[in-house]
Formats: structure tokens, sequence, C-alpha cells
């Protein structure tokens, strides 16, 4: 019996059918059907955005920090990741040293 693909969903999805589920003009079931998406997965998108709603409305400099400290993570694992390659290569071109 061949396994069954799992479907993705995009954020984009997930947030339209979150908010139609905020709205509660409908049944969870009425939606499900709907969307094609079991129920609890509703219920579940519909949780995260109401518990990540703040985040949206962050004051700027806050959310500036987050992305510059993001940035900078990368650019150190970049420079570490270049590094080791120097340093692979380095161990490869000398040899073995007393």
């Amino acid at each position: 019996m061949p396994k069954k693909k799992r479907r993705r969903f995009t954020p984009e999805f997930k947030a339209r059918v979150a908010l139609a589920a905020l709205k509660e003009d409908r049944t969870i079931a009425q939606m499900a059907s709907q969307y094609g998406v079991h129920p609890n997965q509703i219920s579940q998108w519909k949780r995260q955005l109401k518990e990540q709603a703040a985040t949206a409305f962050a004051d700027g400099a806050r959310r500036m920090d987050v992305e510059a400290s993001e940035k900078e993570k990368a650019r150190l694992f970049e420079e570490i990741g270049r590094l080791k390659v120097e340093g692979d290569f380095l161990r490869k071109k000398l040899g073995p040293v007393l």
C-alpha cells in the first residue's frame, strides 16, 4: 500500500482559514468541508493566530532588533563555514604537523 503524500499549506492559506474561523459565521465543520482541512487543524490555526496576533503590532524597534540579530547570526554562521573550509584545506595541504 503506497504512502499518502503529506499535504502542505501556504501561510497565506492558513491565515485565510484562521481569519474565517475567527469570524465564527460558520461552524468549524462547515469550514473544514469548504477548505478540505480537518476541523482540528482549523482550530489549531485559529489558536495560533490569536496567540501571535500581538506580534503583528509590536513596536518597530523591537522587530528591527530581531531582524538585525538574525542577519548578524547568518553572517557569523557564514564566516564560521568559510573558516572551517579554509582550516580543512590547510590541514590537507600541510599534512601532519609536529
